[in-house]
């Protein structure tokens, strides 16, 4: 897989393609992952999502850089979309528990009620055009509620996916 700049067409950098078997242990890893995950507190989960966010501020201008070579993004609209993940993960670890509490629910029982559990592990395909916000308007409800997600993005931005699982990575996940 290449990565060339739409800009100038110059190669980036050439990434190697997972084979079969990697991904096969990628997904029991979710799997896996998930079970433990879906047994954290809000606290425990908010805790990450939140180091996530300050990943996200810590290596902004890195992160923009990448989406501008990657895919032509302006670098203050690189930067504000990284700052829009951040706040994402930011509002999702202060909310995430009052949203997912269970809700009354009018029926013939004596009390009934909606819900939410952890759906397991979750496959995000994302788009090129917004290579990080996308992702995390989908990682930190996701995560928030207890489940795993596994990311197979645009092809041609496969340094946003690297940087990405940095953030998660360094953040402690």
């Amino acid at each position: 897989m290449r990565a060339v700049n739409p800009a100038t067409e110059e190669l980036i950098r050439e990434y190697r393609e997972h084979t079969l078997e990697e991904v096969d242990e990628k997904l029991e890893s979710a799997r896996e992952a998930f079970d433990f995950w879906r047994g954290a507190t809000f606290e425990e989960r908010a805790g990450l999502v939140r180091g996530a966010a300050r990943e996200l501020r810590e290596g902004k201008s890195g992160h923009a850089r990448i989406m501008t070579d990657e895919m032509g993004k302006t670098l203050a609209s690189a930067e504000a979309e990284v700052e829009k993940c951040a706040l994402c993960c930011e509002h999702y670890a202060q909310h995430a528990e009052r949203y997912l509490s269970p809700e009354p629910a009018a029926t013939d029982a004596s009390k009934s009620y909606v819900r939410f559990d952890p759906l397991g592990p979750v496959l995000a395909v994302m788009p090129w055009n917004f290579p990080f916000w996308q992702v995390f308007r989908f990682a930190a409800p996701a995560l928030m509620a207890g489940n795993v997600g596994l990311l197979k993005h645009a092809s041609n931005v496969p340094g946003c996916a690297t940087a990405i699982e940095e953030v998660f990575r360094r953040a402690g996940f």
